[in-house]
C-alpha cells in the first residue's frame, strides 16, 4: 500500500529508536494497542454525542467505531493466543498533549479534535508498517491489514475538520504539526505505542 500521502502529512518519521523500543516490548505494544483502539472508538462515539446536527460526521464515526471495536477484538485475540494479559496501563502523554492545544468554543473546538484525529490515525497507520516487516508473520499481516482502514480514518477524519471549518484549517494543521513532532521525538519514560522513544533495555 502507498503511504506516501500520509508521510508527506506527518511532520517526521517515527525514530528508529521507537522501533527497536517496541519490538523489544511487544507484550507492552499489544496490550496498549488494545487500548489505542478502544479509546478511538470511545472518541468517535463522544463525537456522535455531542454533534448529533452533522450528518455526515455521525455517518462517519458510526462506521469508524465499529472498525475501531472489531480491531480491539482482534488485538485482543492475538494476545490470548500469546498468554498476554490484558491489563491497565498509563497513558502515553501523546493525546493529552496534544489536546492542549484544542480551543475551547465551537466549532473551533470540533475542527481541532478532528485535526488531532486525523494525526493520531496517520501516526498509528505510519507506525503499523513500519513495524510490520520485522514482527513474526501473525502479527506482520495483522498489521499489514490495518493500513487501508487507518489510512481512510486519517481521510476522513480531515476531510470532517474542513467541512467543519469556516476558514482554511492549514494553520491548525501546523499548530498541531508542531505538537506531535516534539511529541513523536522526545524521549519518554514509558514505551507506549504513541509514546517518543524510551531508553533501552527496560
Amino acid at each position: 500500500m502507498n503511504l506516501s500521502h500520509i508521510e508527506a502529512f506527518l511532520p517526521c518519521p517515527t525514530p528508529s529508536a521507537w522501533i527497536e523500543a517496541a519490538l523489544a516490548n511487544q507484550d507492552i505494544m499489544l496490550i496498549d494497542h488494545a487500548h489505542c483502539e478502544k479509546k478511538a472508538a470511545s472518541t468517535a462515539i463522544s463525537l456522535m454525542y455531542r454533534y448529533v446536527d452533522r450528518p455526515r460526521l455521525l455517518d462517519k464515526m458510526s462506521r469508524l467505531a465499529r472498525e475501531e471495536l472489531r480491531h480491539f477484538e482482534q488485538v485482543l485475540a492475538i494476545m490470548r493466543k500469546r498468554g498476554i494479559v490484558y491489563d491497565h496501563l498509563s497513558p502515553s502523554r501523546y493525546a493529552a498533549g496534544m489536546r492542549k492545544a484544542v480551543r475551547s468554543s465551537d466549532p473551533q473546538r470540533l475542527v481541532d479534535l478532528l485535526i488531532i484525529g486525523a494525526f493520531i490515525e496517520a501516526r498509528s497507520c505510519e507506525r503499523f508498517a513500519a513495524l510490520a516487516p520485522k514482527l513474526d508473520e501473525e502479527l506482520a499481516d495483522f498489521y499489514k491489514s490495518l493500513l487501508k482502514s487507518e489510512a481512510r480514518h486519517y481521510e476522513d477524519y480531515l476531510q470532517l475538520a474542513r467541512e467543519a471549518s469556516d476558514e482554511p484549517i492549514e494553520p491548525r494543521l501546523e499548530v498541531f504539526a508542531a505538537l506531535e513532532r516534539e511529541l513523536v521525538l522526545s524521549v519518554d519514560s514509558e514505551f507506549r505505542f504513541h509514546s517518543g522513544p524510551v531508553p533501552l533495555p527496560q
